[in-house]
């Protein structure tokens, strides 16, 4: 296993982190994890040099704090660093903060948490936080030692990342990068942003859930084709991050036993500023390639926005896109389902065209939202 500072605070962290949100199950249930599997996996993990876990109050349905904390019995608590997250936007009151936290150590079966994570920061719950004071409440928790340090998760734009950053004098943050993702929220100027102010950065989404672990497309089987090194898509993926010195830690949600296998043979060749020109350039060569299989040209530009009705058009276009692109296409029917608000989905559109003039792209808006809404809209089971 290879290893990085920690910023300042002379921890040396692995460079692979154990994700535990998506988890091998027994059933269809998000919840009906295979708890001895996950036991098996992450003290496999942490027995190859593992020292960073990664969780949170809502992953699973709270089953994976759950399995955590049976995961870190019989000694594994002390060999690593513990990552769980206050879940945002279930917090109303300040002393929300105290009764989840309580919880969530019951969960975990430790007496504290050393990065505890303020859960999905964006222009909503940012706002919410300050308001409620919880910076303040989890001070108090840092003095009383039921959690060692204090970060942030993000999904959002760069201008409220910088604002976020600049706000506190954060401990860690941890956001969504990839080599697909590099403008995509924070992004690799947030990356370096807080980078240089000393924030380690943890990186989540490090093969976009999956979708940069399969088999590549033709138009981008053929870029690699050109690479020097042969290895596996989600190897490569990895390496892209390792290569960059400001990436702290990256996470990998392992959902098998093979799959922890092969990240650990991949940390084990992780190495900063360890690519050759030519490879980086591949990556820019690939990335091009999968945005080329676009079937809506959307830019995320935003012109078309707002919606008179409410219709997030960029992001419908987004998924849409994705499902075309990589597959996964009952993933993304869960995400536009569970976690894209229902008043932004395609099929709020009233077809009034305001949206169309806007455009740059041209792009026919109100003929493709039906489509997103007929593709994406299916129920699946969860």
């Amino acid at each position: 296993m290879q290893y990085r500072p920690f910023g300042t605070t002379g921890f040396q962290v692995s460079a692979l982190g154990f994700g535990a949100m998506r988890l091998p199950l027994r059933g269809p249930g998000a919840g009906d994890v295979d708890e001895p599997q996950v036991v098996r996996m992450i003290r496999t993990a942490i027995d190859a040099g593992v020292n960073y876990v990664d969780t949170a109050f809502g992953y699973h349905g709270g089953q994976s704090e759950v399995v955590v904390g049976q995961a870190l019995r019989d000694g594994y608590r002390h060999r690593i660093k513990l990552a769980t997250k206050l879940p945002t936007w279930q917090v109303k009151s300040v002393d929300d903060f105290d009764t989840i936290l309580a919880r969530q150590l019951g969960r975990l079966q430790t007496d504290h948490i050393d990065f505890y994570l303020l859960h999905n920061l964006n222009a909503t719950y940012w706002p919410r936080m300050k308001e409620l004071g919880i910076l303040e409440r989890a001070e108090r928790a840092l003095r009383d030692g039921r959690i060692g340090a204090l970060g942030f998760s993000f999904h959002d734009q760069l201008p409220l990342f910088r604002e976020i950053v600049d706000a506190y004098h954060w401990s860690l943050c941890q956001i969504q990068y990839n080599f697909m993702d590099i403008a995509y929220q924070a992004g690799r100027e947030g990356l370096e942003y807080a980078a240089g102010r000393g924030i380690p950065v943890v990186v989540m989404e490090p093969i976009r859930g999956g979708q940069l672990a399969q088999e590549p497309p033709p138009a981008v089987a053929e870029v690699w084709a050109r690479s020097a090194l042969r290895t596996t898509p989600a190897d490569r993926a990895l390496q892209w991050l390792w290569d960059q010195p400001t990436v702290t830690t990256v996470l990998s949600g392992m959902s098998t036993f093979e799959q922890v296998e092969q990240n650990l043979v991949s940390a084990a060749r992780s190495r900063p500023n360890s690519l050759p020109e030519t490879e980086r350039v591949l990556y820019l060569h690939a990335k091009a390639a999968y945005e080329g299989l676009k079937p809506i040209p959307c830019t995320q530009c935003k012109y078309c926005m707002p919606c008179p009705n409410g219709v997030e058009v960029s992001r419908n276009f987004e998924l849409y896109n994705d499902t075309v692109i990589y597959g996964h296409t009952e993933k993304t029917q869960r995400t536009y389902r569970m976690f894209f608000p229902a008043d932004q989905h395609a099929d709020k559109c009233q077809r009034c065209c305001e949206c169309e003039p806007r455009c740059p792209q041209n792009i026919p808006i109100t003929e493709w939202l039906p489509q997103v809404e007929a593709r994406l809209g299916i129920s699946v089971p969860d």
